[in-house]
């Protein structure tokens, strides 16, 4: 597969504040380059996916389209310790309901950069995000026959819903069906559940999937154990892992900008952990984050909390 990555929206040049050219001065605009598929020392590769169809058909708030910009402004001015290249492949955009062929742009995206030996970084758009990184997952060369693939999703839904339409209320569920029907071997777990947000009917399809979950209100600093464990475990049972972010995973006073904030929540300082772990793994081969919608942000809480989570990955990434 050809290491060019296609999208609509070519990646512009990055601003933010500058104390100094020197590395001790380093900030993120700094080191963001435009992606080049010869550039061997790249660390990651950001790819934006702006969409709120998938949010649309779920009948939430919509806004999400709007993320991927909002992320890249979070992030500008944080700080680097050290000197790194990082690229921006600039943005897939969903401009019509045609939410299908955008997510299958994305997935070339996706195992165009994988197969480049990057990390893909996609910045959402809605959690319809996630069938567009695991097609390119599904697609990039790493996934050879027989690797066992896992997904990490922290969110406080399963979105497993059978609906006849894919949303970003289905994205999980497309994907276990298409890994069922083609014989791989994935797993499917999720960290920050929220009972009250999750109807019986969905618990029973995660039930009959076997996925793994933690419900949020098991994953406060007094049950690192359990969290840990729970982590470790899949970590073990996998070669590859994917992780997808959900922002309504996080208290609605640390990320209101979401298109269904959390009455509950898991601590940001667990998804950090969370983070910190599986960036550290060896095994995590993308990343997303959805759900951030800008509209209905707070002085930005939601964005830079999620550019800290992006900037954690980044530089701890082997």
């Amino acid at each position: 597969m050809s290491a060019e990555i296609q999208v609509d929206i070519p990646p512009v040049a990055w601003s933010g504040r500058i104390d100094g050219d020197g590395p001790e001065h380093l900030r993120w605009h700094q080191a963001v380059w435009p992606y080049d598929p010869d550039a061997s020392e790249s660390r990651c590769v950001l790819i934006g996916f702006a969409s709120d169809e998938g949010v649309r058909r779920n009948k939430g708030r919509q806004g999400a389209a709007a993320g991927p910009h909002a992320l890249r402004a979070a992030l500008a001015s944080m700080a680097l310790n050290d000197p790194v290249l990082l690229e921006d492949a600039g943005t897939i955009a969903v401009t019509d309901t045609d939410l299908e062929s955008g997510q299958a742009r994305l997935g070339r995206a996706v195992a165009a950069a994988i197969d480049s030996g990057r990390l893909p970084v996609v910045l959402g758009g809605g959690h319809e995000v996630a069938f567009g990184t695991y097609l390119g997952v599904a697609a990039a060369l790493a996934r050879e026959s027989g690797t066992r693939l896992g997904i990490l999703n922290l969110d406080a839904h399963f979105d497993l819903r059978g609906e006849p339409v894919p949303s970003s209320g289905t994205p999980f569920r497309q994907i276990l069906e298409a890994e069922h029907a083609a014989g791989g071997s994935i797993r499917y777990d999720v960290l920050g559940i929220s009972q009250p947000s999750n109807t019986r009917a969905l618990f029973d399809t995660a039930d009959r999937f076997d996925v793994h979950y933690l419900l949020d209100d098991r994953c406060g600093p007094a049950d690192y154990a359990l969290v840990d464990a729970f982590i470790a475990d899949l970590l073990d049972a996998v070669d590859l892992l994917y992780l997808t972010i959900d922002l309504d995973v996080l208290p609605a006073a640390v990320a209101p900008g979401v298109s269904a904030p959390a009455a509950y929540g898991v601590p940001l300082d667990t998804i950090q952990r969370v983070c910190d772990r599986v960036a550290m793994s060896g095994k995590l081969i993308a990343v997303d984050v959805a759900e951030l919608n800008p509209g209905l942000d707070i002085d930005n809480r939601t964005a830079r909390t999620a550019a800290r989570l992006i900037h954690r990955m980044v530089t701890r990434h082997p």
